[in-house]
């Protein structure tokens, strides 16, 4: 699992996301950082679920599975965050409002 994190960094630090908003206002720059930390969180999640499973037979196991499970497990997260996820994202993106509030006092 160690391996899967610390490729999920590095390719989130090299990535550039595509649907971050440019300067539309504080409440869509929110809104937009609550659902990936949501997306990351249910990815993290389920990355856990998946690293006990191990697989076998004639198509199933070895490193190219290894290597692609994170992409899968990344895929499953965004797809659930997109429908509705854990309910994070609308807590999330309400403290985050909360403390651009009191910052700007």
């Amino acid at each position: 699992m160690d391996s899967a994190i610390s490729s999920m960094a590095s390719m989130a630090s090299q990535a550039q996301p595509a649907a971050a908003p440019k300067a539309t206002g504080d409440a869509a720059k929110a809104e937009w950082a609550s659902k990936e930390y949501e997306s990351v969180f249910i990815s993290q999640f389920l990355g856990s679920m998946f690293s006990g499973i191990k697989t076998d037979g004639i198509t199933g196991g070895g490193q190219g599975e290894e290597m692609f499970r994170s992409l899968m497990v990344n895929e499953y997260a965004k797809g659930l965050q997109q429908r509705g996820g854990f309910g994070l994202a609308a807590q999330m993106k309400a403290q985050l409002l909360k403390h651009q509030e009191a910052g700007t006092k």
